[in-house]
């Protein structure tokens, strides 16, 4: 019969009050910290309706030992460990007594007669007391003792351990994970349960982004790897053990228990991926330059015997044949600016030592990040106005960790998290986002999610897809919403609707009502607008057009449109087109952003915009034919979720217009993103408009448009489509539907997700995985991977949700196949 095995650490925030009464007992301050000790485990035990006093002769025994302090004014190693154990033995008594309470067959079993620490002649007394080690190979005399306690439970202490001479002894920081992982290991367990106040592991730290995702699985040298760069789930530690047995480490969430966990276990075969990106703060570098040490024998084992002198460790590395670069972590070294006057000095005999920091690195972890180098560069792009102290990549291919100024870290995580992992679709690496988790936490129970408009009026869309198959369907009142949120940015005095996501009559009709003004690519956008406004002053059209003839720009001005350039050719080949007008100019800031390469609008792999190097130029060409630039613009990406970009970019253009005294207007582009899977976020509005609103602080000069399009239409519209064919192909379901890429062409051409349901039987239990193909001619017509449905057959709707945007206006007759038509409601 299975039996459990609990592992208790201290009660939340005894062990740093413990480590506090020992400072404290020394000038014998320490009574009020111990009397808060007890009250806390007394209210525990009351509060748990426990009578017994199951704590108080472990509470005894540390009163003693305090006085032992008191009266000799220090602490050795043997007393502060047995100090610092009585949290997890009054834990323990107190978490058995309950568990007796509820009428749980439970035996308490003391872990020091489960854990004898390793022995060794060089460790001195704190490594050996404080920071012991135990052996965890399989062993079946621990086995025998648990099995012959006659209960189904057993619980006792995490962090201790026993010397080879009976002494009790600390298993340092961390150390109720490594026991749990010692144990399992020793006792061949099942699993290894780590409760914990989080849900799991996730791809960034979800207090520095919260739309962190939840990491579903992932293998022990990448726990491993994640562990030791920063993240602090888990104590590095803890893994090795497990890993040695093969037991899988399931990460518990204590306030949901039915919460899906984070398991890490053996390899497996998953392709190569950044599956998380970690910091750590507080790290200096050392920089040695020297012509000495070109091959030089020994010179390293020279260098490095200095640190091991001043009791240094030593953490990430780079060497080439004139200069050794290291970094050093604050949380493993006791550092402060003496210890680096005599580190330096005493290095200056070997080379020329160089300080640098506080810095902090940040590191890309997951599977073979060799292989995928080149898919990497574009991405990399963040780092180029940054200065990289050091860049290490592991021998193991898990590690990619870059070395930066500690005022950028937070800065670089969120955008490299951005552009790595928001937008990943792997559905088996990923769960749900940590905001989502925390605020379904949050959440009074009766309070319940607002669902999408189309769940509210899902008997209207049945009703319409009756009459017509495959159909575009638009909601005005989501339209309305979402410029109602946008109007809420203070800062921006102009919102232009970018109308190539969406030229539907009903919706411009809908956006010019609400006053907004329009941003158009073509001469045939602004007759569009024209047309169906005619009314509207015409500047409030934008129009902003890539490679278009210079036709277009002539007839652009002739409407009294604002015009603004996207290259200097117009300008330097026909500069009596633009002779005393007025312009905007697009500048690309060489930045890029977004979910997929080819939303990613900056940076010299991107057609748009004026290369900053021109700049010169065309405010020469400017001042030689009379043409005054009124704006700057730019517009980096789309699908873009971190809050501070537009300011980002703000500033850059301010940078720029220095030079330009006429422009009163920024244009900060578009790109906001929205939430695609119902485990999404939205972009963070509040924190946008106070990051815009910090710059109009600081920029009150200038004007701030913006000119969002998907943000505003892509919720409010759904692709309806009938099932046609069911079709299982080995050990995949493919599910087909009457249209697909001529219709909806994002999936193919962007990656992009957009959440899939079957709208006949929306609600009923999920019990089908399958891909959504089109009948389209091409292998790339999939709408949706692996997508989780209920039963479904031939004649169903399914609806595909955020097509608002880029959805009919890119579709196209491809195999003479007539795409899906347009209807608002």
């Amino acid at each position: 019969k299975e039996k459990a095995v609990v592992v208790c650490s201290a009660l939340s925030q005894i062990s740093n009050k413990l480590e506090k009464l020992i400072e404290t007992a020394k000038t014998g301050e320490h009574n009020t910290i111990l009397a808060d000790i007890k009250n806390i485990h007394h209210n525990l035990a009351t509060s748990l309706g426990i009578k017994e006093k199951t704590y108080e002769a472990e509470f005894e025994d540390l009163s003693r030992l305090v006085t032992a302090i008191t009266l000799i004014k220090e602490e050795t190693p043997q007393l502060r460990a047995r100090i610092m154990s009585k949290g997890e033995l009054m834990s323990t008594a107190i978490g058995r007594a309950y568990l007796v309470k509820e009428g749980v067959s439970t035996t308490e079993v003391d872990a020091r007669d489960l854990l004898l620490a390793n022995t060794s002649r060089k460790a001195g007394l704190n490594q050996q007391f404080l920071a012991a080690t135990c052996d965890y190979a399989f062993d079946q005399q621990t086995v025998a003792t648990l099995n012959e306690k006659n209960t189904s439970t057993i619980i006792t202490q995490g962090f201790i351990a026993r010397s080879a001479d009976g002494s009790t002894v600390l298993l340092g920081r961390g150390g109720s994970d490594t026991s749990a992982a010692y144990i399992a290991s020793k006792i061949n367990a099942k699993r290894l349960e780590i409760w914990t106040s989080v849900p799991g592991m996730f791809s960034a730290n979800p207090s520095q982004v919260p739309s962190a995702r939840m990491l579903l699985s992932i293998d022990y040298e990448e726990a491993q790897e994640l562990a030791s760069s920063g993240a602090k789930i888990l104590h590095p530690r803890c893994i090795e053990p497990v890993k040695t047995s093969r037991t899988p480490i399931h990460i518990r969430w204590t306030e949901r228990p039915e919460s899906p966990s984070t398991i890490i276990g053996k390899s497996t075969s998953s392709s190569p991926q950044v599956k998380a990106i970690t910091t750590k703060k507080d790290i200096y570098v050392i920089s040695m330059e020297s012509m000495g040490m070109w091959q030089k024998v020994g010179y390293l084992a020279d260098i490095f015997a200095v640190f091991k002198e001043h009791g240094l460790s030593v953490d990430l590395i780079s060497t080439s044949e004139t200069n050794v670069t290291v970094t050093l972590d604050a949380t493993n070294n006791t550092l402060d600016e003496n210890i680096f006057d005599l580190l330096l000095d005493d290095l200056s005999s070997l080379c020329k030592p160089k300080k640098l920091g506080p810095c902090a690195s940040i590191s890309l972890v997951g599977k073979q990040i060799r292989s995928i180098l080149h898919k990497l560069g574009p991405v990399l792009s963040v780092f180029e106005d940054k200065h990289i102290y050091l860049l290490s990549q592991a021998a193991s291919d898990l590690n990619l960790t870059f070395t930066v100024a500690r005022e950028e870290v937070d800065k670089l995580l969120k955008s490299l998290h951005e552009l790595l992992i928001n937008f990943d679709s792997n559905e088996g690496t990923y769960g749900k986002r940590w905001s989502e988790l925390h605020s379904v936490k949050d959440k009074p129970k009766d309070e319940t999610f607002t669902s999408p408009w189309w769940v509210e009026k899902r008997e209207k869309l049945l009703a319409l897809h009756e009459q017509k198959s495959p159909l575009y369907v638009y909601d005005l009142d989501t339209v309305h919403r979402k410029i109602d949120e946008l109007k809420k940015l203070p800062a921006v005095r102009r919102i232009n609707y970018a109308l190539k996501a969406n030229p539907h009559p009903k919706i411009v009709e809908a956006i010019f009502s609400k006053g907004l003004s329009f941003d158009c690519v073509s001469i045939n956008e602004i007759k569009h607008i024209i047309t169906l406004c005619p009314d509207i002053e015409r500047t409030k059209i934008l129009f902003t057009p890539n490679f278009a003839p210079i036709n277009e720009y002539i007839e652009a001005f002739e409407l009294g449109v604002v015009v603004n350039l996207d290259s200097l050719h117009p300008l330097e080949f026909h500069p009596e087109v633009f002779a005393g007008k007025e312009i905007m100019v697009r500048l690309d800031p060489g930045v890029a952003k977004g979910h997929h390469k080819h939303v990613r609008t900056g940076g010299v792999q991107s057609k748009f915009g004026v290369d900053l190097i021109q700049l010169e130029m065309l405010i020469d060409l400017c001042e030689t034919h009379d043409v005054t630039i009124t704006g700057l613009h730019a517009h980096v990406g789309s699908g873009i979720k971190s809050p501070e970009t537009w300011a980002d970019t703000a500033v850059r253009l301010a940078g720029y217009a220095e030079k330009i005294p006429s422009v009163k207007v920024l244009d900060l582009g578009g790109g906001f993103g929205i939430a695609e899977k119902p485990s999404d976020v939205h972009l963070d509005l509040a924190a946008t408009a106070a990051s815009l609103k910090s710059f109009q602080n600081a920029y009150p000069q200038y004007e701030i448009w913006l000119e969002p399009g998907r943000f505003i239409v892509a919720e409010s519209g759904v692709l309806l489509a009938r099932v046609t064919q069911c079709k299982p192909k080995g050990n995949k379901q493919y599910l087909g539907i009457d249209t697909g890429m001529n219709s909806l062409v994002r999936p193919s051409l962007y990656g992009s997700y957009h959440h899939i349901v079957n709208l006949t039987n929306h609600g009923k239990e999920i019990e089908l995985t399958a891909d959504i193909v089109g009948p389209i001619c091409e292998s790339g017509d999939v709408l949706g991977h692996a997508r989780r449905l209920p039963t479904t057959q031939e004649g169903d709707s399914i609806l595909v949700a955020t097509a608002g945007a880029y959805g009919k206006v890119m579709s196209s007759n491809y195999n003479l196949r007539e795409p899906a038509e347009e209807m608002t409601i």
